[in-house]
């Protein structure tokens, strides 16, 4: 493939799904990361698009939130692997509200494996991956159907979450920035999501490696507010993004680390009293505290 067809390819990529990492635009035009990252410079020197950690975006400063299409074919295997992991954060008998999003749609796919589960979620896709889970009671908000992530947003999915309290929150988002904290590109989805993590002890984050460094329009959780992040192997092992997981860290984010391509077991639950207040967990498999790099996954 000549440079001038990788680059309006790379372009195009861009263009749909808002943000790309280089990783994936590498392996679609088949080529080394090294190529990529040329071309992207090259890109962005004509305006066309903007460097961010690891990856391209939109020009201006914010991506754009991808449709529901794109996003599920952006970072599948980090997501997965996220999923696992985070799946472990929860007991038998848990109540906990689960976000909008493809990776919390995977989360939602293995908490169907855990009984007396009660999940309170404005997704339409959560619910759907739940709804023939054994024993695993779904409750989910009011509101205006947003077709393009197909999650119920505005005043009723807001109101509807009033007073409800859980013992932990699982969102995602479109950025993740110590500075800025959790962000994403659409009002309404920030404005529940910020509901949806007031009823939580504990708010965990679900973000792989593009997620980090990025920033978006709307904030929805401040780093402070933020307990525990999520997020896949890629995101330590890359300078920028590693950088933001120790600036996170420094604030007292709880850092857990999911390996890729290995299987993981599904978790075996124990009931546990829910805590009173938002106190991190014991650290899980991969997981760094604050000051501590973790080994990388070999």
């Amino acid at each position: 493939m000549f440079a001038a067809e990788r680059r309006q390819l790379i372009l195009e990529m861009v263009r749909a799904n808002g943000a790309v990492s280089l990783r994936e635009l590498a392996r679609v035009v088949q080529t080394s990361e090294v190529t990529v990252r040329r071309d992207v410079r090259a890109l962005e020197a004509e305006g066309l698009l903007d460097r961010r950690h690891g990856g391209a975006v939109l020009p201006g400063g914010f991506s754009r939130e991808p449709g529901y299409p794109q996003k599920t074919h952006l970072a599948a295997a980090e997501k997965s692997a996220i999923a696992d992991l985070a799946a472990g954060l929860v007991e038998e008998g848990d109540a906990v509200v689960v976000g909008a999003g493809t990776t919390t749609q995977e989360l939602a796919r293995r908490l169907a494996r855990i009984p007396g589960l009660t999940v309170v979620t404005n997704s339409l896709l959560v619910a759907q991956a739940l709804a023939h889970a054994n024993r695993v009671e779904v409750v989910m908000t009011g509101g205006t159907l947003r077709g393009s992530n197909y999650a119920l947003v505005g005043s009723g999915a807001e109101q509807s979450l009033h007073g409800l309290r859980v013992t932990k929150a699982f969102i995602s988002g479109s950025g993740l920035t110590a500075e800025r904290g959790l962000s994403t590109a659409n009002m309404l989805s920030a404005s529940v999501d910020r509901a949806l993590v007031q009823s939580a002890a504990e708010v965990i984050v679900l973000a792989d490696h593009t997620k980090l460094g990025a920033d978006s329009m709307f904030p929805t959780v401040p780093t402070e507010g933020i307990t525990r992040l999520v997020t896949d192997e890629h995101a330590a092992g890359e300078d920028p993004t590693a950088r933001e997981l120790d600036l996170l860290a420094d604030c007292g984010v709880q850092i857990a680390v999911a390996p890729l391509g290995l299987a993981a077991e599904p978790p075996v639950h124990h009931p546990q009293p829910p805590t009173a207040a938002r106190r991190p967990g014991p650290p899980l498999p991969g997981q760094r505290r604050p000051g501590i790099v973790p080994e990388r996954v070999r």
